[in-house]
This record gives structure tokens, C-alpha cells and sequence, in this order.
């Protein structure tokens, strides 16, 4: 059943394009081994989320299940014009790599285009000219229309800059782990700095993975204030931020909960608390020795 009363907002991209402000994803807990068996549970799962007004829907090559992404999408009957769809390419160490793997992407989600391609990771690159070359690809791919948008994830202002110098388009988006204990503070003012955009994977890891800590009792009390839970407040903090989060669950009850983070607005002051609280601890769910375990970039 759709959450009818409820419209999320959509942040405008440096490209012109507009993203959902609250996207639901299919990474981590739903990745796949291997492509194999179709996962029913994913299937259904994407169709509930969409049912409920979830239209902005996160994937990747990599968590092996862009075929149960699109079959959801398709068993939805939601109008495609309606939906914004990302997906990511791996490891495009080799020329062409990119164009083959999103051609291979749409193929596995039924679907045209995408609305937003990423670049997953700049570890795989052994210079930057790597990353210049990779971009470029994506370029090609932006210019014929497959790929409405381009950006990268889990890139370091290093690797955004070593892009920049040859780029013709700018990385519309960068998508990096990010919540009230992974604040990275220099990595989204050099996003602000160069108009891209930050979307967030991981929001609610100060309440789920990374629990208990110094945020619980800030926490609380904004529960109890706006009467929602703290993965809402956690949501709604990024929200406030321009910050674009991805979330995901199997449980419909807690998703249509989740979608209640669009009903109200933190003051400044207690997004300063949330973040004055989060900078007493550090935790990094993912990607922990690429960064550098105490790595706050």
C-alpha cells in the first residue's frame, strides 16, 4: 500500500537531473554470492519498497542481484519515467570494460537506461591516469543516453581531483558510507565545493552496528520529541544536510516507518548536537583498510 500523504523531496544534480532524497537499496544484506537462482525475497522485497512510494532504488553489479532488481521493478507496473534507478560498475581496469558491464546491467534490469551510473570504488586504479580513462568512458556512455547521470563512490578528494583535471562532465554524484560517526567533514565540504553531490550508504549504522555510543542519548530525547524512531532521526539528519541516504529492510511495517523521516525537520541546533555527539566516536563499517581503519576522510 503506498503512503499516499507522502511525497519525497528530490535534490536538483549539477547535471540538471533530480534525485529522490530518500532511496532504498539492495546492497550489503541482499548482495548474492552469485548470480544463481533468482532470490525471490528480493524480488518481492523491491516491489513492496516501490509499493510504498520508494522510487529511487540502489543497486550494483557487484551484489550480483540486478536481476531481481529488475524484476521487481517490472513486476511493480510502476511507469519507468517514474523511477530512479542507480546501478555501478566494479572494476573497469580494462578499456571498454564500462560499456560492456552497463550494457550487461540494463540487460539483467530489464531497462533502457539508468538514471544514475557509478564508478563503485577508485581502488582498483593503479594511477590516475586509470581514473581519467575510466571517466572518460563514462562520459561516452552519459553522451549516448544510457546513463542519464554519472558519478563515483566511495572516492577520496584525491581521486575526484585526479578525475576533475580531464573531466568534460563532473561526477554528478559521490556515494560514501556516512552517518553521525563517519561524519567526513572534508570530503563533503570539497563536495560542496565542486556542486556533486553526496548520497549515503550506511545511515543508520550509529543505531545499528555501531550501538551503543555517545549519539544514544542525543537520540532519545529527539525520539521522544517527534515521536519517530532513531533510524528516522538518523535519516532525517542527512536529509537536512542535503545528503541523499539509502536504506533498506525486509520488513514493510519498519520501511513505510522509515518514509516518516519526510515528515519533519530537525532544528540546526540539534543537527549540531547529533554531530557534536558522533565526533566522540569512530566507526567504519566498510572499505575499513582502504581508507585506513582511523580514517575520518
Amino acid at each position: 500500500m503506498a503512503n499516499l500523504d507522502i511525497t519525497i523531496p528530490a535534490l536538483k544534480l549539477n547535471d540538471g537531473a533530480s534525485i529522490p532524497m530518500l532511496g532504498y537499496g539492495v546492497g550489503t544484506a541482499w548482495g548474492k554470492k552469485d548470480e544463481g537462482k533468482i532470490d525471490q525475497a528480493i524480488v518481492d522485497a523491491v516491489k513492496m519498497a516501490i509499493g510504498l512510494g520508494y522510487y529511487h532504488l540502489d543497486g550494483a553489479e557487484s551484489y550480483k542481484n540486478e536481476t531481481e532488481l529488475g524484476q521487481g521493478i517490472k513486476e511493480s507496473g510502476v511507469d519507468r519515467s517514474k523511477l530512479f534507478v542507480t546501478t555501478k560498475v566494479w572494476e573497469p581496469a580494462q578499456t571498454g570494460d564500462i560499456e560492456r558491464a552497463l550494457k550487461e546491467s540494463l540487460k539483467k534490469l530489464q531497462l533502457d537506461y539508468v538514471d544514475l551510473y557509478l564508478i563503485h570504488s577508485p581502488f582498483w586504479a593503479k594511477s590516475e591516469q586509470d581514473l581519467q580513462n575510466a571517466w572518460s568512458e563514462m562520459e561516452v556512455l552519459h553522451k549516448s543516453g544510457l546513463a542519464k547521470s554519472i558519478g563515483v563512490s566511495n572516492y577520496r578528494p584525491q581521486d575526484i581531483e585526479a578525475v576533475l583535471k580531464t573531466a568534460k562532465v563532473k561526477p554528478a554524484v559521490n556515494q560514501i558510507e556516512f552517518h553521525p560517526y563517519l561524519q567526513r567533514v572534508e570530503l563533503l565540504e570539497f563536495h560542496k565545493k565542486h556542486g556533486i553531490a553526496t548520497t549515503a550508504y550506511g545511515p543508520l549504522s550509529a543505531v545499528t552496528k555501531a550501538a551503543p555510543g555517545p549519539v544514544d542519548d542525543v537520540m532519545a530525547g529527539l525520539t521522544k520529541k517527534y515521536a519517530v524512531s532513531a533510524g528516522e532521526i538518523s535519516l532525517r539528519w542527512c536529509i537536512d544536510q542535503d545528503v541523499v541516504p539509502i536504506t533498506t529492510s525486509s520488513k514493510e511495517q519498519r520501511l513505510s516507518d522509515y518514509l516518516r523521516a519526510i515528515t519533519f525537520k530537525l532544528t540546526p541546533a540539534e543537527i549540531k548536537q547529533i554531530n557534536e555527539s558522533g565526533q566522540q566516536k569512530h566507526y567504519r563499517g566498510f572499505w575499513g583498510k582502504k581508507f585506513g581503519e582511523d580514517s575520518r576522510l
